[in-house]
């Protein structure tokens, strides 16, 4: 056997197809493995699908408001409706509003009107709008057949706007908030953590120092005393901008710390050497020989990252430091949830933070998967 084996090329025994396979091949290969990981991906392309198409997806325009309809209850869509010979048939619609006075509250609450029923089109022409503020569209895509009814899908808040389209606009700003915050974590992780690990010495020192202050700090603190000292009369656009540059410039430490460690015993490899002999510069060493080696692991740590980025806009934007109207995010949603006299009147008011409990698990999942796909040791 074993002098079968030695005649055998390896080509044969080895699967052609695994031998054919790049590196990211064959961490695709391993990632479709992780079931959770691959769920959760779909997840989060869902979510910033969402984002990407938030006006047209949106059934309102998430600033209307219509004070007749302050904390209207959820209309479910009902797809399906008989006929007066008792068959069925395809046609979407919702039950309108009828209002009762409450006899322990005395006040005015919104009921589902069974009698009432308002056909729903798909694809429905609305008013002009602009697809990320770019494309020119008149259709959304879904919408009642006469725009004036009322269509609160996720219910109304207090005063009157649609849940839903805040909801989907809210998406936007909060997960492009993670994607911007961590594109800037990981330019400054990797430049400042790769040429402390790569030269070492008093450079090395004092970074670290840097790195270890900004982390012994408490984060909240932090973050509430960089939001506080932002302009009041600065724009909307601003003050998203702020915010962004604010989460970087705490987030960066965790993974310069990462690279540096990485850098430390990349610098001794034969292949740096070689580089450093055949004259390359230090710049082309770190961005065309190191990086590229580990950047798989780049990777699953930015995907790692992303949901502290949103967690901390949604904790600023809660507190009321960071974003603010008329900018819409799920931290500045779920500012109408903290009363609870609210809360009990119009529990649909927690769906942004639903939606942050499903996206960082999904996000993490994901960081999971694509970690133990990096890792060149597992299985």
């Amino acid at each position: 056997m074993a002098v079968l084996l030695m005649e055998t090329p390896v080509s044969e025994i080895a699967p052609r197809r695994i031998a054919r396979e790049s590196q990211l091949g064959l961490m695709w290969r391993r990632f479709r493995q992780h079931r959770l990981a691959l769920i959760s991906l779909w997840v989060v392309v869902f979510f910033y699908a969402v984002a990407i198409l938030a006006e047209f997806l949106s059934p309102t325009d998430p600033s209307a408001y219509n004070a007749r309809y302050t904390y209207a209850p959820p209309q479910g869509i009902h797809f399906f409706d008989r006929n007066e010979d008792g068959s069925w048939y395809f046609g979407p619609f919702v039950y309108g509003y009828k209002t009762e006075i409450d006899p322990v509250a005395l006040r005015r609450t919104f009921v589902i009107d069974e009698e009432v029923r308002l056909p729903v089109r798909f694809f429905a022409e609305s008013a002009p709008y602009r697809l990320a503020g770019l494309i020119p569209m008149s259709t959304r895509f879904i919408g009642l057949e006469n725009p004036r009814d009322p269509f609160y899908i996720l219910g109304a808040d207090r005063l009157g706007r649609d849940l839903l389209s805040r909801l989907i606009h809210g998406t936007r700003i909060s997960l492009s908030i993670g994607l911007a915050g961590v594109t800037l974590s990981l330019f400054f992780g990797i430049v400042i953590g790769g040429f402390a690990g790569f030269y070492g010495g008093r450079f090395d020192g004092v970074v670290m120092r840097v790195v270890e202050f900004i982390r012994s700090m408490p984060t909240i603190p932090l973050w509430l005393g960089l939001a506080a000292a932002l302009p009041r009369d600065w724009s909307a656009l601003q003050t998203y901008f702020a915010i962004t540059i604010i989460l970087s410039l705490i987030g960066w430490t965790e993974l310069a710390r990462v690279v540096r460690g990485r850098f430390l015993s990349l610098r001794t490899e034969d292949f740096v050497t070689a580089a450093q002999l055949d004259g390359a510069s230090d710049w082309r060493i770190v961005t065309r020989h190191m990086v590229p080696s580990f950047t798989s692991h780049i990777i699953a740590a930015a995907t790692l990252a992303i949901p502290g980025m949103i967690l901390a806009e949604t904790a600023l934007s809660f507190l009321g430091l960071g974003l603010q109207a008329p900018i819409v995010s799920w931290g500045t949603l779920l500012q109408d949830a903290q009363n609870i006299r609210t809360l009990a009147t119009a529990p649909w008011l927690l769906m942004p933070g639903l939606c942050v409990i499903v996206v960082i698990l999904a996000l993490n999942f994901l960081g999971d998967g694509l970690r133990d796909a990096a890792d060149p040791h597992g299985r």
